[in-house]
């Protein structure tokens, strides 16, 4: 009888660990909507703002017809937004922005922060991360602790009696951040890897092996 409960509590076990990653991603994506709904819905402030821009259009006072004609206008404006920082006229909007908002004392480091963020997930800056080279760093030479970093300039600087390269050691992949740090030169050799093997390590926590067997 024991044994059955144990093979009956270990199956239960096994069932649970495989479910909760999906029953996870239901709940996160309930709290996404539901927190959506209240911070742009019809019954929000913004929601309210984006329905009385659609009884402009329309002259039609049901709340779900204009609240969904406001989002489209907000739909197009962002579509339309997106066309111009495409174009040369991109560098006049954030010269524009730059004039206004970030000059205001709460909102421009408030606008800061968030276009920081923002920043990290842009494909430029992918880009940017794709050219860095994966190196292996030996903090005392060769032969000590070795650190898988990304090496964002080949170019090194003389500090004292030695040249030091940059290197960017990951703790966080996605997006890419971490420590700054300057190595020694002579510490620091080529890792014979692609960035997304180095990241995919970071993202495994080392179950990803980044040397072939």
């Amino acid at each position: 009888m024991q044994r059955f409960l144990r093979s009956l509590s270990r199956t239960f076990l096994a069932g649970s660990l495989a479910s909760l990653p999906l029953v996870l991603t239901v709940v996160l994506l309930g709290w996404a909507v539901g927190l959506a709904r209240s911070l742009v819905g019809p019954g929000s402030l913004i929601g309210r703002l984006l329905s009385g821009i659609g009884v402009q259009i329309v002259d039609v006072e049901n709340p779900v017809v204009t609240y969904a004609v406001g989002i489209a206008i907000l739909l197009i404006g962002v579509l339309l937004l997106g066309l111009v920082v495409q174009t040369s006229l991109r560098q006049t909007f954030t010269q524009l922005v730059d004039r206004t908002v970030r000059r205001i004392p709460l909102i421009g480091t408030l606008y800061d922060a968030t276009n920081h963020f923002v920043g990290m997930f842009d494909r430029d800056n992918k880009a940017d991360v794709r050219a860095m080279a994966p190196v292996w760093c030996f903090f005392g030479g060769e032969g000590n602790t070795a650190v898988l970093a990304l090496m964002p300039n080949p170019k090194p600087i003389r500090l004292g009696e030695h040249d030091y390269l940059t290197v960017l050691v990951p703790t966080a992949p996605v997006p890419v951040g971490g420590g700054l740090l300057f190595v020694r030169a002579d510490w620091v050799r080529p890792a014979e890897i692609s960035v997304e093997t180095l990241t995919s390590v970071y993202l495994s926590m080392g179950l990803t092996s980044p040397v072939s067997k």
